[in-house]
């Protein structure tokens, strides 16, 4: 069993054919406090900037990737949530995105591309050998 946890969400809305992020909230889930906004200063813990990072790496390569193939997005809501061990090892990482398309043909061909490339960002390249990093987008 894990020892650390983290969880955090995304919401974001696109503005143009670029997929440029307007609206961008990042919330982290906390014992006592439930969701709260993502706050990254000099006192946030080096760990939360680590799963942040991870959690951004996949956004951009999500909105780079769609850019690739022509979709052109509207909104996304993700979701990552890691666990590390009580020696801060990493032991599970997934991540799920639903977006919506305003334009752009997805099919599966398409949707594996998208998938396959946030799989390629560098910090997930750069996991410990053994972890898999769960990666997962629903076009609505």
């Amino acid at each position: 069993m894990s020892d650390n946890n983290f969880h955090m969400r995304l919401s974001c809305a696109y503005e143009t054919e670029d997929n440029s992020p307007v609206n961008l909230t990042v919330e982290t889930i906390t014992e006592d406090k439930g969701w709260q906004p993502l706050d990254l200063n000099t006192l946030t813990p080096g760990f939360l900037i680590y799963v942040y990072s991870m959690f951004a790496c996949q956004h951009m390569f999500l909105r780079n990737k769609s850019k690739d193939k022509n979709v052109v997005l509207e909104t996304a809501r993700g979701e990552i949530k890691v666990s590390a061990n009580e020696d801060w090892q990493l032991q599970e990482v997934a991540i799920h995105f639903d977006a919506t398309a305003a334009s752009g043909e997805l099919d599966d061909e398409t949707i594996d591309y998208i998938i396959s490339g946030m799989k390629a960002c560098p910090v997930s390249k750069n996991m410990p050998a053994g972890i898999e990093i769960q990666t997962s987008v629903n076009f609505n």
